[in-house]
């Protein structure tokens, strides 16, 4: 995860590009012929900057402009411009084909599989332990150096462990590394291959890819279109926005700065966290142990997605609780019936989330934190700079709410709120973060270790302020979150003034 929060070129790409479509939403006139024209304003010039050539870089700018619209990945083996079909996504609804997650296959770098390597910092010592303890006989020392038969090797990394050296790596392609889902093969032509059937698209692959060669599909153009035709559009914030945009970007900066991009209002996601925390605590003490093992909280849309996919006997213990981003839209929709309602947050899977059946109506758009900056960017809006007088502050939520945001905070939201229904209950918590120890942790719950535990699971290393929309380094984010929890006017989801809604909004 070193890649995480280092400004790189394809950070900058990739903002030019979430830019570039929200100044064409805000234009909103011959959008053909300006995207067409873009790929020239993001990669000017004649000379490769990037690439080996020119015509490459644009034409992958071109395919991540089409998925930043909504848009499918085009075939290369046929002619197409790079504005075939976008008369369809030039709407006020959020519109893109599946999958969410997509590689621009000319992108990628065709990195290999995981294998053992051994540099040139090898000693060819008198010990050769890396040949010893290999159980396949897979090392000889040629020339006085280890050399690794891969047609033996099965990758169990015993020879890198004991190289006094440090003389053997173990190379992974960073994509597939990321992946928890082991969902990234390889094509005929080794370039990366996702698996859409283990696919959870919690967007790793997505951030820890070097060469800018996976992106998801977004719906900023829809969103502005839908402002543009006189839509009241509501944005939902989650509490993972802490810091994303400048540590002087305060709250009424915030708000203000996202009113004037055209947003009618903007609301806490915290206050659905706490009705979650509430909902689940309550579903804890009801079923755990009388009716099931253990309980698994349910808001991180990839975890409750992989527990699905990898454990589904075990999806019933999975809470049933709505999450904070749909309780939270609910209760704005019951007061605002006319309004359209944008997500925006750090994870790419609220996507999926917010396009399932039983949701759609309930959310409109879903935009992350860095699709957000390319909107303000457009409007060479500068936050930073902006006064406060105007803005709001979004002090709704609890402080246990507003910790949903980080690893182990959706736990002690829970835990919290069953101590003050019953003060005597003993509540037993484990969380995990990242896809693997989530399969590893649902594992162990599956073999009966974790009887009468509330468990928590987070797809994004870190929690949400780790998610792959997000902005800043997640250590950080993580800092300031805590800070944000701290400074909240009361802690326990039980204090929230809009506790006495739930029950209304899972009708």
């Amino acid at each position: 995860m070193n890649m995480r929060g280092i400004y790189s070129t394809v950070t900058d790409l990739r903002r030019k590009v979430f830019t570039n479509v929200a100044k064409l939403a805000y234009d909103g006139e011959n959008i053909p012929e300006k995207l067409s024209d873009l790929p020239y304003k993001i990669i000017p010039g004649e000379d490769a900057v990037y690439r080996e050539s020119i015509f490459l870089e644009r034409a992958i700018v071109e395919e991540r402009l089409r998925l930043a619209m909504g848009l499918p990945l085009r075939s290369m083996a046929e002619h197409n411009s790079v504005s075939d079909g976008v008369e369809a996504s030039v709407i006020a609804e959020k519109y893109y084909d599946p999958p969410l997650v997509n590689i621009i296959k000319f992108a990628c770098n065709a990195c290999p599989e995981a294998h053992y390597h051994v540099t040139d910092c090898c000693q060819g010592c008198l010990a050769h332990p890396c040949k010893e303890v290999c159980p396949k006989g897979a090392i000889e020392i040629i020339h006085g150096k280890s050399v690794i038969d891969q047609s033996k090797c099965i990758k169990c990394g015993r020879c890198q462990g004991v190289c006094p050296y440090n003389a053997i790596n173990k190379m992974e392609r960073p994509c597939a590394k990321a992946c928890g889902m082991n969902a990234i093969k390889s094509d005929e032509m080794g370039r990366a291959k996702i698996d859409y059937d283990k696919c959870v698209s919690c967007g790793m692959c997505l951030v820890n890819c070097p060469f800018g060669a996976i992106s998801d599909k977004g719906q900023i153009f829809q969103l502005i279109t839908a402002m543009k035709r006189g839509k009241k559009v509501i944005a939902l914030v989650a509490p993972a926005f802490v810091g994303q945009f400048g540590a002087k970007v305060s709250e009424k900066k915030l708000t203000k700065a996202m009113k004037e991009l055209g947003f009618e209002d903007v609301v806490e996601v915290a206050i659905g966290a706490d009705l979650c925390a509430i909902e689940e605590a309550k579903d804890f003490v009801e079923n755990v142990p009388k009716n099931q093992p253990f309980m698994a909280t349910s808001c991180c849309p990839s975890w409750s997605e992989m527990a699905k996919k990898v454990y589904p006997d075990l999806a019933p213990y999975i809470s049933m609780a709505l999450t904070p981003m749909v309780l939270t839209a609910r209760m704005v929709k019951k007061q605002h019936p006319d309004a359209c309602i944008a997500f925006i947050g750090p994870c790419a899977a609220k996507k999926l989330e917010a396009s399932r059946v039983s949701i759609r109506s309930d959310v409109d758009f879903v935009l992350t934190f860095e699709e957000l900056m390319g909107m303000f960017k457009a409007k060479e809006i500068d936050l930073e700079q902006l006064s406060e007088e105007g803005g709001t502050i979004l002090d709704k939520g609890t402080g246990d709410g507003r910790g949903f945001a980080i690893s182990g905070g959706v736990a002690k939201a829970v835990e919290d709120v069953i101590h003050r229904i019953d003060p005597e209950r003993e509540v037993k918590v484990v969380s995990a973060q990242g896809l693997d120890n989530c399969k590893k942790l649902l594992a162990m719950a599956k073999a009966g270790k974790y009887n009468g535990y509330l468990l928590e699971g987070m797809a994004c290393p870190g929690g949400c302020v780790a998610g792959a929309g997000t902005l800043q380094a997640v250590e950080k984010s993580t800092a300031l979150v805590n800070k944000y929890v701290k400074d909240a006017e009361k802690q326990n989801s039980l204090d929230s003034e809009f506790q006495d809604n739930l029950e209304l909004l899972e009708d």
